[in-house]
């Protein structure tokens, strides 16, 4: 198995070589999009191998993405703030970006006035992945934080997770994609999903 933590230029070579020689792979590394992920999911059902990828192993991330998930069945606006350190390279970062994705594969929030027709620089309302408005601070005192804003005419649900300074909260969750990846094939994404499917936290 292969575990990766390592950086958005190095992550797609190592899971491909992993993917390869019928490793399965635990991905916590950011920077790979969508596509990737496509990619990686085509490769690993021709080996027959599993992988599982998070933006974010945390506990607590993962119940911040399942409750996102869950408020964008029912609501129809929303947009995603990515906060990070300064020195940040990758922007959204892991954790937002999938977010994104995902309420994207819920649906396509509706927007207030369209983009295209705004009357300044677009860039002031954010990059749109997965058809969601993103907004990345990269400010110092930040870890990683990323807050959905879900709005209804008066009134707001704001959903926010954020990250300490140690990765201590990684592990747990890192441990539990460990277990289960042996038993999947194809491409698991998000340690919510695995967690809704009855996975323990207990090692």
């Amino acid at each position: 198995m292969l575990i990766d933590y390592t950086s958005a230029t190095a992550v797609k070579t190592n899971v491909f070589a992993a993917i390869e020689a019928g490793v399965a792979v635990v991905i916590g590394t950011s920077g790979l999009t969508a596509a990737d992920f496509a990619e990686i999911d085509l490769a690993a059902r021709g080996r027959s191998v599993g992988v599982v990828a998070a933006g974010n192993f945390s506990l607590t991330a993962a119940m911040c993405q399942a409750g996102a998930l869950l408020a964008a069945r029912h609501l129809q606006r929303w947009e995603v703030i990515d906060y990070a350190s300064a020195a940040k390279p990758d922007v959204p970062s892991g954790t937002a970006r999938e977010l994104a994705e995902r309420l994207g594969e819920v649906r396509r929030p509706e927007l207030g006035y369209p983009i295209e027709d705004l009357h300044g620089p677009q860039e002031a309302r954010g990059a749109t992945v997965g058809g969601t408005q993103v907004h990345s601070v990269r400010v110092p005192s930040f870890v990683v934080s990323t807050e959905v804003v879900f709005g209804l005419p008066d009134e707001r649900l704001t959903i926010r997770h954020d990250a300490g300074a140690t990765p201590e909260p990684y592990v747990a969750g890192t441990l539990i994609a460990a277990r289960e990846v042996p038993g999947l094939v194809g491409l698991t994404r998000g340690l919510d999903t695995l967690l809704l499917a009855g996975s323990t936290l207990l090692p």
